[in-house]
């Protein structure tokens, strides 16, 4: 029984091959495929038309047309009566802001109040500097200097300094024009002599 059981094992392992084998068969197919040529290309398009020749572009004239002449001026208004009501003054005027500084020239006379000759410096007697310092003084409505610059130096630093230095104590007589007196620009020399020392 051994044996016959081994068959029956063995009939069933083969039994389901069997028909897939078959079932392989049945499924190729064997499919005839024809290749169809491919369509010919389509015609190249038409060249384009040739163009026209170009003309050039008409001139534009452009008329000069004169500018209009303005309308007559209208006749001035009637002047009418002048009331007995009486007309308001127009407000008075701001006073006049003062005036630029002059600058004081050769012509004008510059005149102290009090002049203190500077002080030479002593290092510039040991140096034995001299020379002249030209200071531009700009002097105030109250006769004082209100700005001192050094215009032209004497070459030497302590020289121009002492100068300076005595021209903020100087007063002057300012400049009246109109009768008013007003701010004005002088030019000062300062000498430096040992001689006069």
């Amino acid at each position: 029984m051994a044996v016959g059981l081994h068959a029956f094992a063995f009939l069933l392992l083969i039994a389901p091959m069997a028909p897939h084998q078959k079932e392989q068969k049945a499924k190729e197919h064997i499919v005839q495929v024809s290749f169809i040529p491919p369509p010919p290309p389509p015609p190249p398009p038409p060249p384009p038309p040739p163009e026209p020749p170009k003309q050039p572009p008409p001139k534009i004239i452009k008329q000069v047309v004169p500018p209009p002449t303005p309308p007559p001026p209208a006749p001035p208004p009637a002047v009418e009566e002048v009331s007995q009501m009486a007309v308001q003054a127009p407000p008075p005027a701001p006073p006049a802001p003062p005036a630029p500084p002059t600058e004081i020239t050769a012509s004008q006379d510059l005149s102290y109040n009090s002049r203190i000759q500077p002080r030479y410096p002593p290092q510039a007697i040991r140096m034995r500097h001299e020379g002249t310092v030209v200071l531009m003084i700009l002097v105030g409505t109250d006769g004082s200097p209100k700005d001192i610059k050094v215009d032209k130096s004497s070459g030497f630093h302590e020289l121009d300094r002492a100068a300076m230095d005595a021209a903020r104590r100087w007063r002057f007589n300012p400049t009246v024009r109109n009768g008013q007196k007003v701010e004005g620009y002088a030019r000062v020399p300062v000498n430096f002599n040992l001689n006069q020392m």
